[in-house]
């Protein structure tokens, strides 16, 4: 066999072994970001190319189907501080959030989000049999007490009825995070929310039938934690984790000189 021929026999066997580890889920891209970062010297192109010979295809998301976010009727002086701006100097200064339903057969759990606009992280998460306000105060407090969500940071949602409700409010003053909401019934003012249940969605929901609600809860948990967070690679992030723009902010932090 030729130098060649063994090259291009070993980086197929790389290729398998990251396509399988993202359990089918990584395109080209993806995959040759893990590649270069196992130090292993090729193109994109040359990924891409090795994948159609090999039939590697990732699983496709659906078609989106934006639905139309619904008031609750009432006028609330609450502002846009975000503007589709979702990009953040640091962590938890900026964070957005939503709610989306899983299917199971003992009925719909719902999952309340928080995701930093640096890391991309999700950082504050809760499920429940209901969407009432508690499930997402739940999700906002699992965000502060896990230190991601600094004083006077802003929260961004759509105008659902939970996230514009006086007790919503409230919650969010006693935590001194700022409150911004985008337009009624327009999903690009919550892009990145929309964006993660898309995902979800295409990654794991789609792909798995949950007979109780507490084998979703426990599956969707392990795939925030241990795969979204950790190990999956975002265009967003310039095809690193959240994991890794968490270190290197504080690791560009720690390396600056304190002024005395």
């Amino acid at each position: 066999m030729s130098g060649t021929a063994a090259r291009r026999g070993e980086l197929s066997r790389l290729v398998v072994g990251f396509f399988e580890a993202s359990d089918g889920t990584y395109g080209y891209r993806r995959i040759h970001a893990d590649l270069v970062a196992q130090g292993v010297e090729c193109g994109p192109e040359l990924v891409r190319q090795v994948m159609r010979e090999l039939g590697l295809r990732p699983c496709q998301p659906r078609p989106w189907r934006f639905v139309l976010t619904a008031g609750d009727g009432q006028v609330h002086d609450v502002p846009d501080l975000v503007r589709r701006d979702f990009t953040a100097a640091e962590p938890g200064r900026k964070a957005v959030g939503d709610i989306t339903y899983i299917p199971t057969d003992e009925g719909w759990l719902y999952l309340a989000t928080v995701i930093d606009c640096h890391t991309k992280a999700v950082t504050g998460w809760a499920m429940d049999d209901n969407y009432k306000t508690p499930l997402i105060e739940t999700a906002i407090h699992r965000a502060v007490r896990n230190g991601h969500l600094t004083d006077n940071a802003i929260f961004h949602s759509d105008r659902g009825s939970n996230y514009t409700s006086a007790t919503f409010a409230a919650t969010l003053a006693s935590l001194h995070i700022r409150q911004s909401v985008g337009r009624t019934g327009i999903c690009y003012d919550n892009a990145p929310a929309e964006s993660f249940f898309a995902t979800l969605k295409n990654e794991l929901v789609h792909r798995t039938r949950y007979p109780t609600r507490e084998h979703a809860r426990r599956d969707i948990a392990r795939y925030i934690e241990l795969r979204y967070n950790s190990r999956r690679r975002h265009s967003a992030l310039g095809y690193r984790t959240p994991r890794e723009v968490h270190h290197a902010y504080h690791a560009r932090k720690s390396a600056i000189p304190t002024v005395v």
